[in-house]
């Protein structure tokens, strides 16, 4: 069978057939509790203060900059390289907001206390430069957070469970850039110099197959998987049999674990790359 990539449609949102039903995809996981309670963390780990100065790289919706600036009365900028998202950003009120790609940051160097990347990494071309990006730009002491599902740690329960494997791999390996990267992010951060690098796990864990904006289409991934030429259609209708049994029976459970990883900026010495020192 093929292994091309198949590309998520968060890698590319303008280039969608209805890229706005994208900026509802976000806003549903926003309103879930998991998520909620995660990106409160998240923002906590920033160690945002009054008057402070923080960039969203990659914000989407806006919803996680609004956040922190309502809850710590921090200035957030959100940038992300959809013009789809930036619109969404400004509509729900943030003040904000530039179009940029996260591996070539619009901002001089040392000029935020802090960044963060939400669920943004595993969708990235190069997940190295975009940390690189975001060390330069933020000053010395201050912080960097990174979030995202690592889907090596995925597990469902259907009847067959090495098929349940395949489409799930699939997920993993194809169909995210880098789906398995988050475990490592703690290493991203250390061999850029910073400090005080912690790690908290997550685990999302879904029995109700209809929650969490029905597991991100996991019911669908099978189909996927045999439209792009990396698993049998008669596979794909057999996972979707025993998914629609699993549920049925009362057997169903899927779940993944994010990793929510912190550092923080060196005072003295240099750390992260000097490219792009455009002003705002």
């Amino acid at each position: 069978m093929s292994r091309r990539s198949v590309p998520h449609a968060f890698t590319a949102v303008d280039s969608q057939s209805r890229p706005a039903e994208l900026v509802e995809v976000l806003k549903r996981l926003t309103a879930e509790p998991f998520y909620g309670a995660y990106k409160q963390r998240l923002r906590e780990l920033l160690h945002a203060r009054p008057g402070g100065r923080f960039l969203d790289v990659g914000a989407g919706t806006g919803e996680g900059a609004l956040a922190l600036s309502a809850d710590s009365g921090a200035r957030v900028v959100g940038a992300d390289s959809s013009l789809t998202m930036a619109t969404a950003m400004k509509g729900a009120g943030l003040g904000h907001v530039v179009v940029a790609d996260g591996h070539r940051l619009p901002f001089r160097d040392s000029c935020f206390d802090g960044a963060w990347a939400d669920r943004v990494l595993q969708h990235v071309e190069d997940p190295a430069r975009v940390a690189d990006e975001m060390a330069r730009v933020v000053r010395p002491g201050g912080r960097i957070v990174l979030a995202d599902p690592d889907y090596a740690t995925q597990v469902l329960d259907i009847e067959d469970q090495h098929l349940a494997a395949q489409v799930l791999r699939f997920r993993a390996e194809v169909n995210l850039r880098n789906g398995t990267l988050a475990h490592r992010h703690a290493g991203m951060l250390a061999v850029r110099a910073l400090e005080d690098i912690e790690v908290e796990a997550r685990t999302l864990l879904v029995r109700d197959p209809t929650a969490v904006d029905n597991v991100m289409g996991l019911r669908s991934w099978a189909h996927t998987a045999a439209a792009r030429g990396h698993l049998d259609p008669a596979d794909a209708d057999r996972f979707v049999a025993q998914f629609d049994q699993a549920v049925h029976t009362g057997r169903f459970t899927y779940a993944v674990t994010f990793f929510l990883t912190s550092g923080t900026l060196p005072i003295s010495g240099g750390s992260g790359s000097t490219r792009g020192t455009a002003g705002e």
